[in-house]
């Protein structure tokens, strides 16, 4: 969620006003509002908390660290109200680093500073979260890479060649009169500026990259003093490769290689100069040198193997009675491998009334895409099969596959074969095996499956532990350099921010996380841009162990004292009522997961609550109903608890979401009289001993123009910074009174 922080600044005069100008605006009501007197008497919001019962409680606000960094409004509003704060998006990864991989922290560091110099602490937010990162740099870094390849040993590809017959030589010369003899250009040099132009550089128009010219030549006799020139154009700019040729009596082939061609319409100049030899040319070719396209094989097949415990999605059986399931692994396949049984039906009417599909859910085969397929196979008795294309496992598609079909035996044989998908099966999935066509009942064994990608090129891809490690480092690099620029200043941070997918839960009732694929609550907009999914490489586990692990290395390299550091996971929904606080739930049961290892320790748990004040009454009731859970399962967990980004929108009795201009007094006072709930209950729920504090995500009501909840009542402040009736809620809640 990409969230603008909503503190508007006023006009130029105000802002040229002096500190106790500003301390009158902020520290009441509005005075043309009859009513909005009363706010005037109450203290800043910090200095409401009871102490004696909340000791540790913080009371904090999201803010721009530019604006902070100004030391005018937004800076005495933020250090009169507030004893923690945290800058939306200043210290976040995209911020800080560029698509280059450039680091940058000097908003940071001058944003620690002046808090640090105010004696309010800072709230780091975020160190590894999948939106605003340097997508650019990250993804260069797991590029697929070069191929090894001796450069002795590259490609040949032909990018031009002449003979006389070809048309004749479009040639032109200076300082010496070819002639035409036997087929070939015939030429005496006649000093230093005999210089033979075979290819015109108009029509050559070559790219960057390693050459060979391959010249095929007859001399009279030995000579010194000849050359071969490629040039690129004319004067400063040109690039000039020039190459001696030691000339042999006779006929010989000579070759020449230039390396570092940078790109161009390029000129190739015999130059015979003051060399005492008739010469005569017949061909030339020009060679572009590369590395041999490489076969790249990517296995479709995630299990294979058959490993007991593994997913099977791969492999779909259909027997007669039974419909579809997944093939289930036994022991008896060939060097001990595993194996998947499928028993066909005697007296079938149709050859594909027993089926067994080998399935790929995440791969989608385009017609013409070339393949390789291998596995071992038998049967309880000799039997033929067919092979179809299949979209899923029995959505038909062609009624042919696989180049040649199995024939089964009793003993275990092994199929290999490259093949390529056929047009009708364009958009398909699974291999069907009709395995009817032998009409008795027979039992059929496959074992060690697997279908490969083929892909061919000068590059291949990282294999996963290489992303995995290369990643690792990234990481590790961007929290170290945070750490570094913070000083050990700043103490507490969202180390994951927003993991939790909010669905498809596993077996245990666990929703899943975040990744590019699979499950997006409200579709694909977290999808694309800025958006780079460390847990896709990383894994569920390791992408938060490696991130706390490093947050912790680097803070007390940094001279911080390591008991100081509290790490929190930091999630939104945690409060809806629509899945009964099952992200909260979920988001507690991967914290266990995350710290089964022994090692990793995760403090505490924020809760992002970007919440409204409902005016249907059952709407509103149950909103607050999970409220009130969600902090009981917070405090249940034994973390720290923190609401990290509390604001709050208005919606009217018919689900309409209300405007600034348009909240009645009701309203408003609805709106102040939630805010207290939340404060009141968060205080009443959660241990002093658990407490971290509660920080208001917008000072301000949203502009119209804002990214973030536009034109929206959202702040304790209006626009003009005077108080509201929520500033009097979130005050009472904060105080008890």
């Amino acid at each position: 969620m990409k969230k603008q922080l909503i503190i508007t600044a006023l006009g130029a005069m105000l802002l040229a006003s002096c500190a106790d100008t500003w301390d009158r605006v902020y520290e009441g009501g509005n005075p043309q509002k009859e009513g909005y007197e009363y706010l005037a008497d109450y203290a800043p919001l910090k200095e409401c908390v009871d102490r004696s019962k909340n000791p540790n409680f913080k009371v904090a606000l999201a803010i721009e660290a530019n604006d902070y960094n100004k030391q005018e409004l937004v800076y005495a509003l933020a250090n009169s109200n507030f004893n923690e704060l945290v800058t939306g998006n200043a210290m976040k990864m995209a911020s800080c680093v560029d698509e280059n991989g450039n680091m940058s922290f000097g908003t940071v560091t001058e944003f620690i500073n002046n808090a640090t110099n105010a004696g309010v602490d800072v709230y780091g937010h975020t160190l590894a979260w999948h939106s605003q990162q340097p997508v650019k740099w990250l993804t260069s870094l797991i590029k697929d890479k070069e191929m090894q390849v001796d450069p002795d040993a590259k490609m040949e590809t032909l990018v031009t060649s002449k003979t006389y017959q070809d048309g004749p030589f479009p040639f032109y010369v200076m300082g010496c009169a070819p002639d035409v003899i036997n087929g070939a250009i015939h030429f005496v040099p006649t000093g230093d500026w005999s210089q033979f132009f075979i290819f015109p550089g108009g029509e050559n128009s070559l790219k960057e990259g390693d050459y060979l010219v391959r010249l095929y030549m007859t001399s009279s006799k030995a000579a010194d003093g000849v050359q071969l020139t490629v040039q690129n154009g004319w004067g400063g700019d040109a690039q000039n490769i020039t190459a001696a040729i030691p000339v042999e009596e006779g006929e010989q082939i000579y070759e020449i290689k230039y390396p570092g061609i940078v790109g161009g319409n390029y000129d190739v100049i015999l130059k015979p100069q003051t060399a005492d030899a008739i010469l005569d040319v017949s061909k030339i070719e020009f060679y572009k040198l590369e590395a041999p396209a490489v076969e790249i094989l990517t296995d479709q097949v995630t299990n294979g193997s058959m490993e007991v415990g593994q997913p099977m999605d791969n492999f779909v059986v259909r027997e007669a009675g039974k419909g579809d399931v997944p093939g289930n692994p036994i022991a008896g396949g060939p060097d001990g491998k595993n194996c998947i049984k499928i028993t066909s039906i005697a007296n079938p009417a149709n050859s594909w009334d027993t089926q067994f599909f080998i399935y790929t859910p995440d791969k989608t085969w385009a017609g013409g895409e070339e393949y390789k397929i291998s596995f071992w196979y038998k049967a309880s008795e000799a039997a033929g099969s067919e092979t179809q294309c299949h979209g899923e496992p029995g959505g038909y598609k062609h009624w042919a596959m696989l180049p040649e079909n199995p024939t089964f035996t009793t003993e275990w044989q092994y199929y290999e074969k490259k093949g390529t998908i056929p047009a009708e099966g364009d958009g398909m999935k699974a291999i069907a095996f009709n395995l009817n066509v032998n009409k008795n009942k027979v039992d059929y064994y496959f074992a060690d499956i697997h279908w490969y990608t083929i892909t061919s090129g000068n590059t291949i891809p990282l294999t996963p532990e290489e992303k995995k490690d290369t990643l690792t480092w990234a990481m590790d690099k961007w929290i170290g350099a945070m750490m570094t620029a913070c000083e050990g200043k700043v103490k507490a941070w969202d180390v994951v921010n927003e993991a939790i997918s909010g669905g498809n839960p596993d077996s245990e009732g666990v929703f899943a996380l975040q990744h590019s694929e699979g499950y997006k609550p409200g579709g694909t907009w977290d999808v694309g841009g800025d958006a780079f999914y460390w847990q896709d490489y990383l894994g569920d586990l390791d992408y938060v162990r490696t991130a706390v692990a490093s947050a912790r290395k680097h803070f007390e390299a940094n001279g911080g004292t390591p008991s100081d550091l509290k790490l929190f996971v930091n999630d939104y929904n945690l409060e809806s009522d629509w899945d009964n606080n099952g992200k909260l739930k979920s988001l507690i049961a991967w914290i266990k997961r995350w710290e089964a290892d022994g090692v990793t320790k995760i403090d505490g748990i924020g809760t992002q609550m970007h919440i409204s004040c409902y005016m249907n009454p059952q709407t509103q009731e149950s909103k607050k109903k999970h409220i009130t859970q969600m902090f009981e399962l917070m405090a249940a967990s034994g973390k720290l608890c923190r609401v990290s980004e509390l604001d709050m929108g208005l919606v009217d009795a018919a689900g309409n979401t209300v405007k600034t201009a348009d909240v009645t007094e009701e309203q408003h006072k609805a709106m102040a009289e939630m805010y207290k709930f939340v404060v009141s209950e968060y205080l009443r729920i959660i241990p002093a001993d658990q407490q971290w504090g509660i920080c208001q995500w917008c000072a301000t009501d949203a502009p119209a123009s804002s990214g973030w909840r536009g034109g929206e009542p959202v702040g304790l402040w209006d626009s003009n910074y005077y108080r509201k009736h929520t500033y009097a809620g979130f005050a009472d809640g904060l105080s008890g009174k």
